[in-house]
């Protein structure tokens, strides 16, 4: 079984913000996969399915962005998933916006919700798939960035973005990792 979890914040409130693009991917594969988030369980709004052969969870956790980890994790434990078959979606500040990013591994790079997951699960080595938000001007706290909405002119950018993150994701329930990487990167 995998588990694809996309990362956000739970509440209407924050609902198109630049820090729910995880969310928004999921929402998108929920759809495209026909696999409904219809189940809550351990800080989570999660849905299960088949997709391609394969057993996957879509997962959102309900824990707010920098407490991530307390619903992925159980999850995980709960399901028996191995860390070897989780991929993480989130934003992220270093790419420009609608540039996607996918790794085997590495370190939370600042984010909190990453510290959460990598905190919880007792290591970095796992999949990822970051989308690029860009970085605020100078007048603006990285805080009020994140929690802001896209403006109108970058919508096309982030929904292409989110249908090329759920084109990776399918793919990643049926093709190694790597290749995934050659083609999406």
């Amino acid at each position: 079984m995998k588990l694809i979890a996309g990362l956000g914040n739970p509440g209407s409130e924050y609902r198109h913000t630049r820090h729910n693009i995880g969310f928004e991917v999921i929402d998108a594969l929920s759809e495209k996969l026909a696999i409904p988030l219809d189940r809550t369980k351990f800080n989570a709004v999660y849905g299960k399915g088949k997709a391609g052969g394969q057993d996957v969870l879509l997962v959102k956790p309900l824990t707010y962005m920098n407490a991530s980890g307390e619903a992925i994790a159980p999850l995980m434990q709960y399901y028996k998933i191995a860390i070897d078959d989780l991929l993480v979606i989130y934003d992220d500040l270093d790419l420009a916006v609608g540039k996607m990013r996918l790794r085997l591994k590495g370190s939370a790079g600042g984010h909190n919700g990453m510290k959460s997951i990598i905190q919880h699960l007792g290591s970095q080595d796992f999949k990822r798939l970051r989308i690029g938000i860009g970085r605020p001007d100078g007048r603006q706290s990285v805080i009020d960035y994140v929690l802001g909405r896209f403006p109108e002119e970058d919508r096309p950018l982030i929904d292409e973005a989110v249908k090329r993150a759920t084109d990776a994701c399918e793919a990643f329930l049926n093709e190694p990792f790597d290749r995934v990487m050659n083609r999406f990167n």
